[in-house]
C-alpha cells in the first residue's frame, strides 16, 4: 500500500465488516506503478477456501473492456475502420438486410442485434462460432428500442467474430498473445485448465433478482427483454452456470473473462498512461483517443440508466459507474465489479468480488472504494 492510500484499505476492510463482503480484491496503479493491492475474505464459502493473492475472478461484462482493447489494437494497425461495413470483413453478416451496419454500430451497442431469435439452451453460450453464425443470419431487430440497448452477450460474439475475421485468431487467443503476454497479465478470455483451481466461486447475494436482468414483470410480455436476458437466462436463480469448467474454458467475449484485479488494474494503468507501460507499446495515442470518444449516448430502455460508449468502452455518465473521475473509461460487470482508467490522474484500477448483488444502481462496496481512491489521488 503506497503512502496516502490508507483510506482505501480502510474502506476495503469496511466492505467486510460493515457491507457483508464475502471475498474480493481491489488494485490500483498510478503512473504505471502499483499503489493499492488488496485481497481478502473467502474464495469459496462452502469449503472455507480463503481468497489469496493469486485468486482469479470472473468479471462478467468487464470482459467487454478487454475485447475493446483488441479492437483498438486492430484499429491502431490500420486493419479495422469504424466506418467500414461489418460485411467487408464478414461477408455472411450482410444477410437479412444488414449490409449497411458498420463496425461503429457493433462496438457501441447500436447494431440492432441485442439478442438471438433462435431458441437457445444454456450450453449454447459456450459456442461463440455458432452464436456468431446465428447473428450473421439474423435480420436487424425491428423493435425501435433496439437502436440503442445494451447488447449484454451479443456484443461479445459480434466483436469477437470481427477480431477473428480480421486477424485469423479467436479473440481469446488474440488477447493472450497481444495484450496479456506483453504486459505479463494473469487474465484470460477462455481459462486454461491449469488455472482452474485458482478461480473463486460465485454466489448470489440474498435478494438477488431485484435488477432488470431478472425482473419477472418485464419477462412476461416483453419480447425484446426476453431475447436479451432470457434466451437462455443469463443468471438463472436456481444455479450459477458461470461457476462451471465449461463456462470458464469457453471464450465468452461478452462476459467470461477471468483474472486477478491486479492484472486488470495494470492493463487499465497502461491505458491511463496513453497505451504504453514498462516499454510495452500496446496502443498508439490516436487509437486510444478514438476508443474513448463517444459513439453512442442515451438511456437503456430496461434499466433506465444513462448509457455512453466509445469503442466497446463504457464512458462516464451522471451515474458515475466508473467512480468520480469525469474522464473515466472502462467497463463494469454484473454483480458489482468495476474496472477502468482515470487518465487525468494516471490511474488504472479493478475491483472484483464473488458475491453478486443487483439491488443498487451503483454497488455500495465499489462506491466506497472508488471514492476513497479518488480522494487519495486528488490529495496527492
Amino acid at each position: 500500500m503506497a503512502p496516502g492510500f490508507e483510506e482505501v484499505a480502510e474502506e476495503f476492510e469496511r466492505n467486510f465488516t460493515d457491507r457483508g463482503e464475502v471475498g474480493a480484491a481491489f488494485a490500483a496503479v498510478r503512473d504505471g506503478r502499483p499503489v493499492v493491492d488488496l485481497w481478502g475474505g473467502l474464495a469459496d464459502r462452502a469449503t472455507g477456501r480463503p481468497w489469496r493473492q493469486d485468486t482469479l475472478q470472473l468479471v462478467f461484462s468487464g470482459t467487454k473492456g478487454l475485447v475493446a482493447v483488441c479492437l483498438l489494437i486492430l484499429i491502431d494497425r490500420g486493419l479495422l475502420e469504424l466506418d467500414a461495413p461489418v460485411a467487408d470483413h464478414w461477408p455472411e453478416f450482410a444477410a437479412g438486410g444488414k449490409g449497411a451496419i458498420r463496425v461503429r454500430d457493433v462496438v457501441s451497442h447500436r447494431a440492432r442485434l441485442p439478442g438471438i431469435r433462435s431458441p437457445l439452451v444454456e450450453a449454447d453460450l459456450t459456442d461463440p462460432r455458432n452464436l456468431a453464425g446465428l447473428l450473421a443470419a439474423q435480420a436487424p431487430d425491428p423493435d425501435p428500442r433496439a437502436g440503442l440497448v445494451y447488447h449484454a452477450l451479443t456484443y461479445g460474439w459480434l466483436a469477437g467474430e470481427l477480431v477473428r475475421r480480421v486477424d485469423g485468431r479467436t479473440v481469446g487467443r488474440f488477447f493472450a498473445d497481444e495484450v496479456a503476454a506483453p504486459l505479463g497479465l494473469d487474465l484470460w478470455i477462455g481459462l486454461p485448465a491449469a488455472y482452474e483451481d485458482r478461480v473463486s466461486t460465485l454466489e448470489y447475494a440474498p435478494g438477488w433478482g431485484a435488477g432488470p436482468a431478472a425482473d419477472p414483470r418485464q419477462l412476461a410480455d416483453d419480447a425484446l427483454f426476453h431475447r436479451i436476458w432470457r434466451n437462455p437466462p443469463i443468471f438463472p436463480t436456481d444455479h450459477i452456470p458461470w461457476n462451471s469448467r465449461a463456462f470458464h474454458e469457453a471464450e465468452i467475449p461478452g462476459a467470461g473473462a477471468i483474472g486477478t484485479a491486479r492484472s486488470i488494474a495494470r492493463l487499465y494503468g497502461c491505458l491511463a498512461c496513453g497505451g504504453v507501460l514498462d516499454g510495452v507499446a500496446l496502443l498508439g495515442s490516436a487509437a486510444l483517443e478514438q476508443g474513448r470518444s463517444p459513439l453512442a449516448e442515451g438511456t437503456d430502455p430496461f434499466s433506465k440508466d444513462p448509457m455512453a460508449y466509445g469503442v466497446g468502452l463504457q464512458l462516464q455518465t451522471p451515474l458515475r459507474l466508473l467512480g468520480p473521475a469525469p474522464d473515466a473509461f472502462g467497463h463494469d460487470g454484473a454483480g458489482g465489479s468495476v474496472h477502468a482508467a482515470w487518465p487525468r490522474n494516471g490511474i488504472g484500477f479493478s475491483y472484483s468480488m464473488n458475491q453478486l448483488r443487483d439491488a443498487e444502481p451503483v454497488d455500495s462496496r465499489r462506491r466506497a472504494l472508488l471514492t476513497a481512491l479518488w480522494k487519495a489521488t486528488e490529495d496527492r
